[in-house]
């Protein structure tokens, strides 16, 4: 198995390409309103991209070129550096848009989301989903989740809504101790207001998102987007009536959800059954 260029080197890679727009929008005579006309984007956007802040996806690389004549500089660049890329290509531009979000609201209906995971529950599924892949491959995809989940650092305070269905809780993914852990992972996260978790309990019946998962983002500048994810394959939705459709969704699934108080409560339930069976064996 090929081995991966360090992390480190790819947020260069990004950075040069922040500092080549920024000087080819120059040498051009543009300013970011001009530019962000000529491509179709805000100027916001354009000072994100120049300063590494955001990473343009191909489209907008390839729209950037035909707006500068640079003959697809932009587009072979940006493709390079998303294919070293520690996420699956259908996640790339949504892992992006979550460092920039100021609100996610995730639902998922079987597994712990990926903000919320420990370091053994995202090895436990990562293997089950690989049970051949590389000791090295498996570390990245670890490594890569666990990154992701600074952005709950408490000095960014992103409000961050998730809502689990008790399934979530029930799935024994690792075994028992790390089921146990990975339950008080997320019930010191809401003790330090860093998530406000809520339970969507077996009892509450079928809701308009059963069996699914989706992240709405919420940001600053720019519209909100809705993540959803199937198999091998995620799609970005940012239509305004579609949006409107899933927020609404997710405010019906959040109306018979358990409170944050009752749902901590069942949390520090199940992660106390978790560790009865770990001492008990």
């Amino acid at each position: 198995m090929s081995k991966r260029r360090p992390r480190a080197s790819q947020e260069a890679g990004w950075e040069f390409l922040g500092s080549e727009l920024r000087s080819r929008r120059l040498a051009a005579g543009l300013t970011q309103d001009e530019l962000g006309e000529r491509a179709f984007v805000s100027r916001s956007y354009i000072a994100h991209f120049e300063s590494g802040d955001r990473k343009p996806s191909l489209e907008m690389a390839a729209q950037i070129d035909v707006a500068l004549e640079t003959d697809g500089f932009f587009e072979r660049l940006c493709r390079k550096l998303l294919e070293e890329s520690p996420y699956a290509a259908y996640f790339q531009k949504a892992a992006e848009l979550e460092k920039l979000a100021t609100k996610i609201s995730d639902f998922e209906s079987m597994t712990v989301p990926g903000l919320l995971q420990t370091a053994a529950y995202a090895r436990a599924q990562t293997i089950a989903g690989n049970p051949l892949a590389e000791d090295e491959y498996i570390e990245e995809k670890v490594t890569s989740r666990i990154e992701r989940a600074r952005i709950l650092n408490a000095g960014t305070r992103l409000d961050y809504r998730p809502i689990l269905h008790e399934a979530v809780l029930r799935i024994p993914v690792g075994g028992p101790a790390t089921m146990a852990e990975q339950l008080d992972h997320i019930a010191r996260l809401v003790r330090e207001r860093r998530a406000l978790v809520q339970i969507l309990p077996f009892a509450a019946g079928p809701t308009p998102f059963i069996g699914r998962m989706l992240t709405l983002m919420e940001f600053e500048d720019v519209p909100p987007t809705v993540y959803t994810e199937g198999v091998y394959s995620g799609n970005l939705l940012d239509e305004p009536v579609t949006v409107r459709r899933v927020q609404a969704d997710y405010d019906l699934v959040r109306a018979v959800a358990l409170s944050p108080e009752a749902s901590l409560s069942l949390i520090e339930s199940a992660a106390e059954e978790y560790r009865r069976c770990v001492t008990t064996t």
